[in-house]
């Protein structure tokens, strides 16, 4: 295996861990448990479950991959925060959606080969690109994987 594959391997392992954490913590948290802040005052489980999906999901536009499957989220998950008072899906409706999702972008990520990952993402120019190449789809996965990891930590902080 050459270093691209070892490297785009790695980082495939850390997305997997750190979606299979998350999804182990959501499972073993009730509907109500859903409801709880972070800390008083701050972001609900279910309003950062909404916001996960929801920007994990935009990696499917950032890589030129077809229509995202859940940009419906974004108002009021990426665009609003919390207590906005606008309409969210429930519990039931997010964990389902949380769970095809992440097998939409397993799917997605397993078809992809190294000049792939190593291309730009649709939110560069060719000239933006060529002046900064590790701004690549390889790139925002990492992101998007600390992302996760950094939202795992305050999911955490509920229990």
């Amino acid at each position: 295996m050459d270093q691209q594959h070892i490297f785009i391997q790695m980082a495939l392992n850390a997305w997997d861990m750190q979606i299979s954490r998350t999804e182990k913590f959501l499972d073993a948290q009730s509907d109500a448990d859903l409801q709880k802040e972070i800390a008083p005052g701050k972001n609900s489980l279910l309003y950062l479950l909404g916001h996960l999906i929801a920007v994990n999901d935009g990696m499917i536009g950032l890589f030129g991959a077809g229509e995202r499957s859940y940009a419906h989220l974004d108002e009021a998950f990426i665009k609003n925060p919390d207590k906005s008072g606008l309409d969210m899906p429930d519990a039931s409706t997010l964990r389902g959606d949380w769970k095809k999702s992440n097998a939409q972008l397993s799917a997605l990520f397993k078809q992809m080969t190294p000049e792939d990952w190593f291309s730009r993402h649709t939110a560069m120019t060719d000239e933006d690109f060529a002046a900064t190449p590790t701004r690549n789809k390889l790139s925002v996965l990492l992101n998007r994987t600390g992302h996760v990891a950094y939202h795992l930590g305050q999911l955490v902080l509920a229990k």
